[in-house]
C-alpha cells in the first residue's frame, strides 16, 4: 500500500456495499470493505457514505455551437416544420454575433465537467463553410482540459458532404489533424445520395482506421433504409463495434415489429444508437433495442444553441429525461436509464478502463442519494467529481491542479 496516492474511504457502491478505494497513478489499485485497511502515512479522503458512481459519459454534444455563457440568443422557429437546411442557415446567422468559438466551447465544457462528465464525444463542424478553423480551436480547448476530461472529436459535415464542395477532402484532413472519428449527416434527405455519401464517410474511416458516427434525422421507411445501408457497410468492412448512428428517429416512429427487426440488424452489425430523448421528436425505443442486444447510450446533443434553448450539460438529468420519456418507473428500469449515460456510453465510445473495478481509471462522482434509482429520479446536487483520483469539481465549481 505504500505506492497508494490516495485512499478514499466510506464510498457507497451501487450494490449498497461501503468500500474503501485505493488510487495509485490515476487508477484504482484496490477496493476493500470500509475500514479493513488504512495504512499509515497514506493520504485519505472520507467520502462519508456518499453514493459513488463512475464518471458520466457525455456521448454526443456540439462544443462549437453552444451559446451557453454568451448573450442570450432568442430561438428562431422553423417556418415550415423541422428542416435541417433551414436550421443550419439560422445557426450561421447566430454565429456572426456570438463570442469566439473557443470561449463558448470552454463555457459549455466546464458546465458538463461540473455536473460529473469525465468522458465526452463532441461533434465539430468541418465543411466548406468553415473549413478546418473551428476544429483547430476545439483541438486547443481539448488540449487545455486534457487533465480533467477525455474528449473524442467527430469531424462533422454540418452542411453535408456532396452539397458542400471540398468537404470530403476536409474530413480526411480533419482526421490527420487529430479528430478521432468521421461523421455524416442524413445521406438521403440532405445530400440526396445515400451511396455516394456513405462512400465518402466509410472510405475515410477505412483509409484512416477510425470509427464512424452519423447523424440520422430522417423518419419512417427512408430512415430505416439508411440504417440498413449503414449496417451493410459496417459488416462489409468488418467495422462492427466502431459505428454509431446518432438520433435514428426512424426507430421511434415506425411499428414495433419494424423496430424489432431493425434492432436485430443493428445488434448483428455492432452499431450503437445514441439518443437524447428530444422534445416532440420520436426517439428510439430504449428497452426494446437493449433487449435486441443493441448498445443504446445518451448525450445532451445541443445546449442553448440555434437548434433549441434547452440543455444544462447534466447527464444524470439526461438519464432522468430518457427514463421519463421511456415510461421507466421500476428500480430496474431506472437503473437502465442510468446505464445509458454510464456503462453503455463507455461501451459505445470504446473506452478503456471505465468503471469502479481494480485497474479502472479513478474517474468517479459522489452523489447524495441512497442508490442509483433514487439518483435518477432526484438528480441530486452537491456532487464531487474526481478525474484520475483528483478532485476536479465540487458543487459545479471547477478545481484545477
Amino acid at each position: 500500500m505504500n505506492s497508494i496516492d490516495t485512499l478514499f474511504t466510506n464510498a457507497k457502491f451501487a450494490d449498497g456495499a461501503i468500500n474503501d478505494i485505493a488510487v495509485a497513478h490515476g487508477r484504482i489499485a484496490a477496493v476493500s470493505p470500509a475500514g479493513t485497511q488504512i495504512p499509515a502515512g497514506v493520504p485519505t479522503c472520507d467520502l462519508g457514505g456518499a453514493l459513488v458512481v463512475p464518471g458520466f459519459v457525455e456521448g454526443h454534444i456540439h462544443l462549437d455551437t453552444s451559446f451557453y455563457g454568451d448573450a442570450w440568443k432568442p430561438h428562431k422557429p422553423y417556418t415550415n416544420g423541422f428542416n435541417v437546411h433551414e436550421r443550419v442557415a439560422f445557426q450561421a446567422q447566430n454565429f456572426a454575433e456570438a463570442a469566439p468559438v473557443e470561449v463558448r466551447a470552454r463555457n459549455q465544457l466546464e458546465l458538463c465537467i461540473g455536473h460529473g462528465s469525465t468522458q465526452m464525444r463532441s461533434h465539430v463542424t468541418v465543411d466548406g463553410s468553415v473549413g478546418l478553423k473551428t476544429l483547430e480551436k476545439i483541438l486547443a480547448v481539448r488540449e487545455a482540459h486534457k487533465n480533467i476530461i477525455d474528449i473524442q472529436l467527430v469531424a462533422f459535415p454540418q452542411s453535408g458532404i456532396l452539397q458542400s464542395p471540398g468537404t470530403a477532402e476536409l474530413l480526411d484532413e480533419a482526421i490527420a489533424m487529430g479528430a478521432d472519428l468521421v461523421g455524416g449527416l442524413d445521406p438521403a434527405s440532405f445530400d440526396r445520395d445515400v451511396e455516394k455519401h456513405l462512400d465518402v464517410v466509410f472510405g475515410i474511416a477505412e483509409k484512416r482506421g477510425v470509427g464512424v458516427d452519423i447523424h440520422l434525422h430522417d423518419n419512417g421507411t427512408l430512415g430505416v433504409f439508411e440504417i440498413e445501408q449503414i449496417a451493410a457497410r459496417t459488416r462489409a468492412l468488418g467495422m462492427e463495434g466502431h459505428v454509431v448512428i446518432s438520433h435514428a428517429y426512424a426507430l421511434g416512429d415506425d411499428a414495433t415489429d419494424i423496430a424489432k427487426r431493425v434492432g436485430g440488424v443493428l445488434a448483428e452489425s455492432g452499431i450503437a444508437i445514441m439518443t437524447n430523448a428530444p422534445g416532440r421528436r420520436p426517439f428510439p425505443p430504449v428497452a426494446l433495442l437493449r433487449e435486441a442486444g443493441v448498445t443504446l447510450f445518451g448525450g445532451s446533443d445541443n445546449i442553448r444553441d440555434s437548434w433549441w434553448p434547452y440543455g444544462d450539460g447534466d447527464m444524470l438529468g439526461r438519464a432522468n429525461m430518457i427514463g421519463y420519456r421511456s415510461g421507466f418507473n421500476t428500480d430496474d428500469e431506472l437503473s437502465i436509464a442510468f446505464d445509458v449515460v454510464t456503462a453503455a456510453g463507455a461501451k459505445a465510445l470504446r473506452l478503456e478502463g471505465y468503471g469502479l473495478a481494480v485497474g479502472d481509471k479513478a474517474d468517479f462522482v459522489t452523489l447524495n442519494a441512497q442508490h442509483v434509482p433514487e439518483a435518477v429520479v432526484a438528480i441530486p446536487r452537491g456532487r464531487s467529481v474526481y478525474k484520475n483520483g483528483k478532485l476536479v469539481a465540487r458543487d459545479g465549481k471547477l478545481f484545477r491542479s
